[in-house]
């Protein structure tokens, strides 16, 4: 590792030639590897590939083509089973529908679908055709398609009737109505009859076997080049305009396929479940295109983790034999709370590998996971990476690096990270600071769509010649990263500086909590004082005692600057369809004003009442 990670960073050229030739199958090699001028990097200059033919054809010559390439389970029971000949031939049918449509190379087409084979049917046959897809995850509004159709210019919008969530049918299709009804560039609407809830179409729209079962299973891929646009994928949470990150091709696809096939230790028996919904970036390269690059099997499922008990998860993996597991932080601290039992009640034996991926794990989740999921006997990759990187940039590699909890670990090949000061400059072992990367990397994002100066000014002005993650970290004297958080996530108490990830997991290493959210709220002594929000574990009552328990708990594990000054018990915490915490609402509600701003992304609007009307105590 170290002597490839050496060559990686100072002889990129080098490494990454070699690497886009072993790995990637090529209709034309390309010329030269990489061209640099900051911050605008472009790999792999006068190659020419087809992300789709690397997913698919590749696989067919040899035993991968009667392998299941897809394995789906909905959340109604229904299973389906996909092989690498289905999946191409469904691929082709649906790549010539698109061209039937009139979408051509470049164009933009906009997915929104529930987690069901055709959503990576979907993006397969953009990228077979050179149409450039933007998955919407199915949680957000009718208003946040129409902004993103709008910032990216999609003339085709592919959606289905429904998708099932929590036992409810959630009526994708009337969304998407409202969005297109501002959207006059949109010209055709496809549809998935997936729950049977839609009868009659809309004069745009049309039915997706209708316009599908009668195509040729044949569509040759087109020969793109390296740097042709592959897909746009707009951040989460973030304010204002929606901001669409552009990868390209052969680079992303590289990172893709290699951080997959060595992080994950991929086997050929292996059976990969990564549970990210393909409307986030870990779901396109890891659920997709990480796995059929690399001929894996992977597993798809559409609906929520206790539905319709708390024992969905385990009972998947039990019944499918899953062999990698690769879930979030979130998850697993939800799993906590609702108990060992639902865990225990599953043979998880076939498991070999576990994953963490889209925030910081603390030290107890991380041990909870590895004893409990893993019994004891399965690695972890604490993965960190970003939309904009494309795939991972820290992590361990199994068998090769010591596991340490709460540390995502080392910097995969190519990634020059660095920990800087305020003046961009490298601080000691132990200190805190920015999280930044000094070398360009083939999976990086190519820019914000359509603004050029945006990409410049938000990840290339903080540190000069450097791309800013946003996120504040520390390294360890063995070379492991501890990422804190994001930077907007440190609060300034009395002039230190507080992780709110690292009081957060001082929270939970307390037997009562199952979650626990930090934000900062204005005060005129301190400048910021520490608001906890605190969810328990079953059977847990709240109660004076144990918030002077928890408060003391923080003092022990940090020290007392980081006690909360208010604890606030709630049921649940705020978060978006995809697990994430929604610590905007959390600050406006700690600083005792009204809740601002789009909620319709949050999985249960109740959630603010409670916490609103939550049980606290002033420190």
């Amino acid at each position: 590792y170290k002597s490839m990670h050496r060559e990686s960073v100072q002889n990129p050229k080098k490494f990454w030639g070699n690497m886009a030739k072993q790995e990637l199958a090529w209709f034309q090699e390309p010329k030269k590897v990489l061209e640099w001028k900051v911050p605008f990097a472009k790999w792999f200059g006068g190659g020419r590939l087809n992300l789709s033919h690397n997913c698919l054809d590749r696989h067919l010559d040899g035993p991968r083509r009667h392998k299941a390439a897809i394995v789906f389970e909905g959340e109604p029971g229904d299973v389906r089973v996909l092989t690498y000949q289905q999946l191409h031939d469904e691929v082709c049918r649906f790549a010539h529908a698109l061209k039937g449509e009139g979408v051509k190379k470049g164009d933009r087409v906009m997915i929104y679908l529930p987690m069901v084979p055709e959503a990576a049917i979907a993006m397969l046959a953009c990228a077979r055709i050179g149409a450039v897809h933007s998955v919407v995850f199915g949680g957000f509004s009718a208003e946040a398609l129409k902004d993103r159709i709008h910032d990216c210019g999609a003339k085709l919008v592919i959606t289905a009737d429904g998708g099932y969530r929590r036992g409810q049918v959630v009526n994708l299709k009337k969304n998407v109505d409202a969005a297109v009804a501002a959207s006059p560039d949109v010209r055709r609407v496809i549809v998935l009859k997936r729950t049977g809830t839609v009868e009659k179409l809309n004069e745009i729209d049309r039915w997706w076997h209708e316009i599908t079962d009668h195509q040729s299973p044949d569509f040759p891929p087109e020969k793109l080049e390296s740097e042709d646009p592959l897909f746009i994928l707009y951040t989460s949470g973030s304010t204002g305009k929606p901001k669409g990150i552009l990868h390209t091709t052969a680079g992303y696809l590289l990172g893709a396929h290699l951080t997959t096939k060595w992080v994950f230790d991929l086997k050929e028996t292996d059976l990969f479940w990564c549970t990210a919904d393909v409307g986030w970036v870990t779901g396109h390269s890891y659920t997709v295109y990480g796995a059929l690059s690399n001929g894996a099997t992977t597993l798809m499922y559409e609906g929520a983790p206790n539905q319709p008990e708390p024992d969905r998860f385990w009972r998947i993996i039990a019944k499918h034999r899953v062999s990698i597991f690769y879930t979030a932080p979130t998850a697993i601290r939800a799993f906590i709370r609702w108990g060992d039992q639902w865990v225990e009640k599953h043979d998880l034996s076939s498991l070999r590998l576990l994953g963490s991926v889209g925030e910081p794990i603390n030290p107890e989740a991380w041990l909870w996971y590895h004893r409990v999921v893993g019994g004891g006997r399965c690695p972890i990759v604490d993965t960190w990476w970003q939309t904009e990187t494309g795939s991972h940039l820290l992590t361990t590699l199994p068998g090769i690096h010591v596991m340490k909890p709460g540390l995502a670990g080392v910097p995969f090949f190519g990634a020059d990270l660095a920990v800087v000061d305020e003046k961009g400059k490298p601080v000691k072992d132990g200190v805190q600071g920015k999280l930044v990367i000094r070398k360009p990397w083939p999976s990086m994002l190519r820019g914000v769509y359509g603004d050029p100066d945006r990409y410049q000014k938000q990840y290339w002005s903080e540190v000069p010649g450097a791309y800013f993650t946003g996120d504040g970290a520390k390294r360890d004297k063995d070379g492991y990263f501890r990422v804190i958080g994001r930077i907007d996530d440190v609060l300034n108490v009395s002039g230190h500086r507080l992780g709110t990830a690292e009081v957060e997991s001082a929270l939970v290493t307390h037997p009562a909590v199952a979650e626990a959210a930090v934000v900062g709220r204005p005060d005129d002594l301190k400048g910021q004082a520490v608001v906890a929000f605190v969810t328990l574990k079953t059977g847990q009552k709240a109660g004076n005692d144990l918030m002077a328990a928890l408060r003391e708990q923080v003092s022990k594990e940090i020290g007392p600057i980081a006690k909360p000054d208010q604890i606030r018990f709630a049921e649940a915490l705020p978060k978006t369809r995809s697990g994430k915490i929604m610590r905007r609402l959390l600050k406006e509600i700690a600083a005792g004003g009204a809740v601002k701003g789009d909620v319709t992304t949050l999985e249960d609007l109740n959630v603010i009442a409670s916490l609103q009307s939550s049980s606290s105590e002033e420190g």
